[in-house]
């Protein structure tokens, strides 16, 4: 039986979810796959801070391009902007289908704007998470969201990545390379990633999820800050904010 782990980075990948996690004075952190989100939240025991990169709250009405944390780390990011998806509102993502989501979104946006196909395929994952905020009042506490281009700008003095992790869809090594090596800079050992992504994910997954994890120390220790600096919450009281 694996013990619980108190912190944790978390990232979507094709088997479901992937998560770095350790404790706070362990130094060997557990690379593991969960098929659904409460499995996750099960498998990490109670308590654990969990940062991860999915949005997390939504909004009734979305004025501008995307959420207020969306449009909040853009401009940091220079190259990396397009990694930051905008998000509709509640209504389009608890859409049955695209059509209709594009509809929802269209009445709920100023300027009205569809719902781009990539981020029509974030939505179960994202609903999973809504749904584990909304039955579980004590979690709300515990999980937050984050970004990993935005992360690594962070914790590389707020200089963005020159490198993309992703070329035409395939993992750029060049790009992998540059963020292990931020990693690296800030306590995590290059042994983690020499095995490769474990089935079901890939390694830029890996390395987000590894970043993800150092952001939850650092929210755990009081040392991020929520962009916007006051952000909003949704009708079920869900923070709408992107730390960093």
């Amino acid at each position: 039986m694996v013990p619980a782990r108190n912190l944790a980075g978390v990232d979507g990948c094709k088997a479901g979810w992937i998560s770095w996690s350790r404790d706070n004075n362990e130094s060997a952190p557990l690379l593991r796959i969960h098929g659904r989100f409460r499995d996750l939240v099960s498998d990490l025991g109670g308590g654990a801070v969990i940062a991860v990169d999915m949005p997390i709250g939504l909004p009734d009405r979305i004025v501008g391009p995307g959420r207020g944390p969306e449009q909040a780390i853009r401009p940091f990011l220079g190259a990396r902007q397009s990694s930051v998806f905008s998000i509709p509102a509640r209504a389009a993502v608890e859409a049955r289908n695209y059509a209709e989501a594009c509809a929802k979104a269209l009445e709920t946006s100023d300027p009205p704007k569809k719902v781009s196909k990539q981020g029509f395929n974030l939505f179960p994952r994202i609903l999973e998470i809504d749904t584990a905020l909304q039955h579980d009042e004590e979690l709300k506490s515990r999980i937050f969201e984050c970004h990993p281009e935005f992360s690594f700008c962070r914790l590389n003095d707020g200089v963005p990545m020159s490198t993309p992790k992703k070329i035409k869809g395939a993992v750029n090594p060049e790009g992998i390379e540059e963020r292990i090596g931020v990693l690296e800079r800030h306590g995590l050992d290059r042994g983690m990633f020499e095995r490769g992504p474990p089935r079901g994910a890939f390694m830029d997954d890996v390395v987000d999820a590894a970043i993800n994890l150092l952001m939850a120390e650092r929210h755990a220790a009081g040392l991020t800050t929520p962009f916007p600096s006051r952000p909003a919450r949704d009708r079920h009281g869900i923070v709408i904010a992107i730390h960093g």
